[in-house]
């Protein structure tokens, strides 16, 4: 008998929520099935999970002196959740925006005044290396702390200061080697045309095509190639140009599509083989049907609409009618959705998305995984797979969600190592 040692066990789980499955986006009925175990125990042996069963460990599975052993009598136990859109690293702060919001100023119109992304994107340019990288880490620390053990972070502050851009990206990488948090990394020059190419944004999308995709995918700084296609930002034919540029240089295409009006990006997403499409408020029934078709991931993003006070949420109910596979997350970023709350997200799924608590723990593992093209490493409790665990000092998933606002973290282990413990 071939025997393992455990590095970490936890025993006497109360409830152990493993999303046990396919090593795939989840759909529709899917959504529900968690793998749900009762007084659960799971193994690790340094980086892996060696064992996820049901009262006791197989004999094969040997406990130490040096075994950190962890109770999780009345807990509830999860995948390590995955905040798959957000907007790490950035300068200052968008505080004072809050008098024309309160005013009912609309996002894009505060956007063309100067401000909203323009005014971040000043920020972010003055700031140093150092400055963002500490600023970054802050909030990173902050999303560990709810939970989260990887993230997907974009560059998008610079536009067509290129070096801002290659800065933003430079911090994430570093980000990335030196805290527990993996970080993936997306290219997001096309979050606003600049103002000097207002009356000439193909120009800015000649120059993105031509210099900057290129040298992001040779320098291996993201793996993924973002737009923001709306109204008074990106056009579809845009978007799709500078999209298949990215594919063809090797970063997988993502997408802001249709997160104020119905433009088209939800087809385009479809068209163009896009891994997920994000926001989504706006979505055409042709879009969503095409996205289904093909597979996209929907990345919903309800503290977004929340925050800019808008009476419409994206449809997750029908999303997952239609069998688009959906995941959740905070878009956290200074203008539209200034949390690292993952928590809070999740109970937004609920109360403002009408999801289900297994949809919404499917959202913020697995599918969020696959959207970020790692199902095959992290999202689910299974042996083989990275041991990134969560253990929440709460007694089954449903009171986690319901009982919102509140960190409900207990214990974070990210590839077999404990990073955070609420004990501590």
């Amino acid at each position: 008998m071939q025997y393992k040692k455990a590095t970490i066990v936890i025993e006497n789980i109360s409830n152990l929520v493993t999303l046990k499955g396919p090593n795939r986006a989840r759909r529709s009925d899917e959504m529900s099935e968690v793998g749900l175990i009762k007084d659960g125990i799971v193994a690790v042996e340094d980086d892996k999970i060696i064992f996820v069963g049901q009262d006791h460990l197989p004999q094969n599975i040997r406990i130490t002196s040096e075994t950190i052993t962890i109770d999780a009598s009345n807990k509830l136990v999860t995948p390590g959740l995955i905040d798959s859109h957000t907007h790490l690293v950035y300068g200052g702060s968008r505080e004072h925006e809050i008098y024309n919001k309160l005013k009912g100023t609309k996002y894009l119109d505060i956007m063309q005044a100067g401000g909203g992304i323009y005014y971040t994107v000043e920020m972010t340019k003055k700031a140093s290396f150092k400055e963002l990288y500490k600023k970054a880490e802050r909030s990173l620390n902050r999303m560990m702390e709810f939970g989260v053990t990887t993230v997907e972070a974009k560059s998008g502050y610079g536009l067509d200061d290129f070096e801002t851009e290659l800065k933003q990206l430079k911090v994430i990488k570093e980000l990335n080697d030196n805290h527990p948090v993996d970080i993936v990394a997306t290219f997001l020059a096309a979050h606003a045309v600049p103002e000097r190419y207002k009356n000439n944004s193909d120009k800015f999308v000649e120059i993105i095509i031509n210099e900057m995709i290129s040298y992001v995918s040779e320098k291996g700084l993201a793996k993924f190639c973002d737009v923001f296609c709306e109204e008074g930002v990106f056009s579809v034919e845009q978007s799709r140009k500078i999209l298949t540029a990215a594919k063809d240089w090797g970063l997988i295409p993502k997408i802001h599509a249709d997160e104020l009006e119905p433009l088209g990006g939800a087809e385009l997403a479809a068209e163009i083989g896009c891994i997920s499409a994000d926001h989504l408020v706006g979505a055409s029934e042709k879009g969503l049907k095409m996205m289904a078709e093909k597979g996209v991931i929907a990345t919903l993003l309800p503290t977004t609409t929340f925050f800019l006070q808008s009476e419409k949420y994206a449809d997750a109910r029908k999303m997952i009618e239609y069998g688009i596979p959906v995941a959740l997350s905070t878009d956290y970023n200074p203008g539209s959705s200034p949390t690292e709350n993952l928590q809070l997200v999740m109970s937004f799924g609920v109360i403002k998305l009408k999801m289900s608590p297994q949809e919404i723990i499917s959202s913020v593992t697995i599918n969020a995984a696959a959207s970020l093209g790692l199902e095959n490493k992290i999202g689910s409790l299974e042996e083989g797979k990275n041991a990134d665990i969560v253990i929440f000092d709460v007694p089954n998933l449903e009171y986690l969600i319901y009982h919102f606002g509140v960190n409900h973290t207990d214990t974070v282990i990210k590839n077999g190592v404990v990073v955070y413990s609420n004990n501590q």
